[in-house]
């Protein structure tokens, strides 16, 4: 379960009129991601509650979650759990912290941030900050999320630097943020995250993006760092 919590992590966004794209219904995929991508940068932070679903296929599983997600810059994220209670993925501009009580309660895991953040677990990030250098976008269509109008776009990776095979994104037509995001990760395997109560440029403490190791906790460490 560490290892799903550390993909639940990836977890978290510009012109693309270099995107080599489909169109359906005379929609165009790079001009609403382009929107999307330059609504995303424009954010001095973002928070929103979460469910996320981990689907595996291949042996019929499925692990729901959900909490609140904040963001502010790409250095900056955490992913607060009320279920699984207590859960964290915090990114504190140093290292990314992953606590995990329901299945190990005894230790924290610490990894440094990469080098570069776009590549780190802001998934959003992934997704929206400069997705020209990696993404081939197709139109889906015109669908509805919670009442609210949203285009459907298709992304699939033109390099081998992020970890999924797909990404389909729910964009509002209104605000051009993310209301939805489906990955096709390993074979069989899909996560699905959705986004309500988004609140751009909310105040958000920086005490949000601070891990305290709770007594008794052991601090494991990448070798790395």
């Amino acid at each position: 379960m560490v290892n799903g919590r550390w993909g639940q992590a990836i977890l978290w966004g510009g012109c693309l009129a270099a995107l080599a794209a489909g169109s359906v219904e005379g929609q165009d995929p790079a001009s609403i991601v382009g929107r999307a991508s330059r609504a995303y940068r424009a954010l001095n932070s973002l928070q929103a509650e979460f469910v996320q679903t981990i689907e595996d296929r291949s042996q019929g599983d499925t692990l729901t979650s959900r909490g609140t997600v904040y963001q502010s810059g790409n250095n900056f994220f955490a992913m607060r759990f009320s279920d699984p209670a207590g859960e964290a993925v915090v990114v504190d501009g140093k290292y990314i912290w992953v606590y995990t009580p329901s299945t190990a309660p005894d230790v924290v895991y610490r990894r440094p941030l990469p080098t570069d953040p776009v590549y780190g677990v802001n998934l959003l990030a992934q997704l929206l900050d400069r997705p020209q250098d990696r993404y081939r976008a197709s139109y889906v269509k015109r669908d509805t999320v919670s009442g609210r109008a949203t285009d459907v776009v298709d992304l699939v990776p033109t390099t081998g630097s992020v970890s999924f095979a797909r990404a389909t994104l729910w964009i509002g037509v209104d605000d051009a943020l993310p209301r939805r995001i489906e990955l096709e990760e390993a074979p069989g395997a899909r996560r699905i995250v959705a986004l309500s109560r988004l609140r751009p440029n909310a105040p958000t403490p920086r005490s949000t993006f601070t891990f305290t190791v709770p007594p008794g906790v052991r601090v494991v460490a990448d070798p790395a760092g």
